[in-house]
């Protein structure tokens, strides 16, 4: 057999042992998706509950939360739920699905790019392994969400441009422009950083015409993808400036979209949306990335950094490139959407890729000095020491949850079918959790709700605060008149009320609702024993009730007198 043939044998093995881990932990989510009804992944409840509209047009007519999705959903994203739905798969279910069919694509991606900076199958396994692991223990490729299709979108970007392939690469920004227009920064500054080289500690153009032509129209595919977002105008719009954020308690640590931390730690380095580091959780066998620069200095004990390619300089100007548009998105807050979206995934994709190459090194040197050493406690120590590490990277999902999902199991099935069965389109209004649930199971609209009340847009979300603070002040009045009026304003057809409502704790327990200056009066007035006029018509206007909910018909409200 010949080196040529034995090669592409051996690489179309660790290729096929790639994908089957990446089809079996996919399965392993599938099984979730898919154990019981009314079983929904978390933000799907925000991205997709308005596409069920491609299967019943009538769905969320007019409807200001569905209108607002739909409006900032990546244009390619939507289309793609679109065809789907054409050839009659739910968008419900295809959000299940999606994560193995963009796994797989991220694996390939994945395993070629290793091999394209260590030339030896088993970079490419390990690579696409870890990377594996890490995205199915974090809330990201699982979610089915805009965010989820950066993984295979940049892999490919990556690969086509270590490989210097012209088309290919300028089709994989194209594509992230519509899916994850954002992301598209990322892409940009690494092009511009692969037209030169750095030398003698100093960055200088490459001098390459094919470096130049792949920048430029890589750079031009990037302006043109980009330029739409920068010259449309949102009927939602415009993003909330950074002044005005840092004044709504919204954006407080126990805010419903927490940014600002007065802890510098927390909002520079591990916030949830400020920071660099932020979400990103690894496996351990991913900080093995760290070690790169420290075995390239030892060539001679890990003889196999000699064979990493020079497109291993693709890591850390993915590196300074995040590093650039996290600054970036900090100076031009909420324009460029959250600076942690432009850190996390680029690190686990650059630690990914490193680590596999650190792993295959100390592996390759692990077994060459079990190998040629005549002291048994070292060759013995070596082949222990191999062994853990391949243990660690193979069976690390068996000792941790894995895979990690948000799946959002409904409670009150019999409540979804009450109100699937009511008149198209039904408001509910409701301050209750639940109603987080109602668009996605029982497809009607919502007035509002804590997962529906998004703070970035300000003409969006000053009529979202509105409406919450009227159904508060609404709720929790002893007028019924005011009750009346409120309904009349909105439209509403049910009010959708926990049996606890009532209650200052049910309030006081809320984040959300604490948010809004009524909350605190309905509290006062509570304790003070004023009852509100709802709860005094609960019994005379329900018309549906589970162990823990009411449906109050709102037309039965109009009808009471004083």
């Amino acid at each position: 057999m010949t080196n040529d043939k034995l090669s592409r044998s051996q690489i179309i093995v660790w290729f096929s042992l790639s994908l089957t881990f990446s089809v079996v932990y996919s399965l392993l989510a599938l099984q979730q998706a898919f154990s019981s009804d009314y079983l929904v992944d978390s933000d799907a409840r925000q991205h997709v509950f308005w596409m069920q509209q491609f299967l019943e047009p009538r769905l969320f007519a007019d409807d200001l939360i569905a209108d607002y999705h739909q409006s900032v959903a990546p244009v390619g994203y939507a289309t793609l739920y679109q065809i789907m739905a054409g050839f009659g798969i739910h968008p419900l279910v295809f959000n299940k699905l999606v994560p193995t069919i963009l796994g797989v694509i991220t694996t390939g991606y994945c395993f070629g790019i290793g091999l394209e900076l260590l030339p030896l199958p088993i970079a490419g396994f390990t690579a696409s392994l870890l990377l594996n692991q890490n995205l199915w223990t974090t809330y990201t490729l699982i979610s089915g969400t805009p965010r989820a299709f950066v993984y295979p979108i940049v892999l490919a970007f990556l690969y086509y441009l270590l490989r210097r392939s012209l088309f290919p690469c300028l089709g994989a920004i194209a594509l992230l422009g519509v899916f994850y227009p954002q992301y598209v920064l990322i892409c940009a500054g690494i092009l511009i950083l692969q037209m030169g080289n750095w030398q003698g500690g100093r960055w200088r153009l490459s001098g390459n015409r094919r470096d130049y032509w792949l920048g430029g129209l890589g750079l031009a595919v990037a302006i043109l993808v980009l330029l739409p977002y920068t010259v449309q105008s949102n009927e939602f719009g415009p993003a909330i400036a950074a002044s005005a954020a840092r004044g709504l308690p919204e954006f407080m640590p126990e805010g419903r979209t927490p940014f600002f931390d007065a802890n510098p730690w927390e909002f520079w380095l591990f916030g949830k949306r400020s920071s660099f580091l932020g979400g990103l959780s690894l496996p351990p066998l991913l900080y093995l990335g760290l070690l790169l620069p420290i075995l390239w200095r030892y060539p001679s004990r890990f003889p196999l950094v000699k064979q990493v390619t020079r497109g291993m300089a693709i890591l850390p100007e993915m590196v300074i490139t995040a590093g650039m548009t996290f600054v970036l998105a900090h100076v031009f807050l909420f324009r460029l959407h959250l600076p942690i979206r432009y850190t996390t995934h680029s690190l686990r994709i650059v630690m990914a890729l490193a680590s596999a190459i650190a792993f295959v090194v100390v592996v390759d040197a692990l077994v060459y000095w079990a190998r040629v050493t005549s002291h048994r406690f070292r060759r013995g120590f070596a082949w222990v020491v191999t062994a853990v590490l391949g243990m660690i990277l193979i069976f690390y999902p068996c000792f941790v949850s894995f895979p990690f999902t948000r799946y959002k199991q409904g409670q009150y099935p019999s409540l979804y079918e009450f109100l699937a069965q009511q008149p198209q389109p039904s408001l509910i209004a409701s301050l209750d959790e639940e109603a987080n649930n109602l668009p996605t199971f029982s497809q009607q609209p919502v007035l509002v709700s804590e997962m529906y009340a998004i703070p970035y847009h300000v003409g969006y979300y000053n009529q979202i605060r509105q409406r919450a603070i009227d159904l508060i002040q609404a709720q929790y009045s002893p007028d019924l008149s005011q009750v009346q009026q409120f309904i009349q304003r909105y439209g509403v057809t049910f009010f959708l009320v926990h049996r606890a409502a009532f209650t200052p704790d049910y309030i006081a327990g809320s984040n959300w609702l604490m948010q809004y200056p009524p909350a605190t009066e309905a509290i006062a007035q509570l304790q003070a024993g004023i009852n509100p006029a709802l709860s005094q018509v609960t019994e005379q206007c329900s018309v549906f009730e589970t162990d823990a909910l009411m449906v109050l018909d709102a037309q039965c409200i109009m009808g009471i007198a004083e």
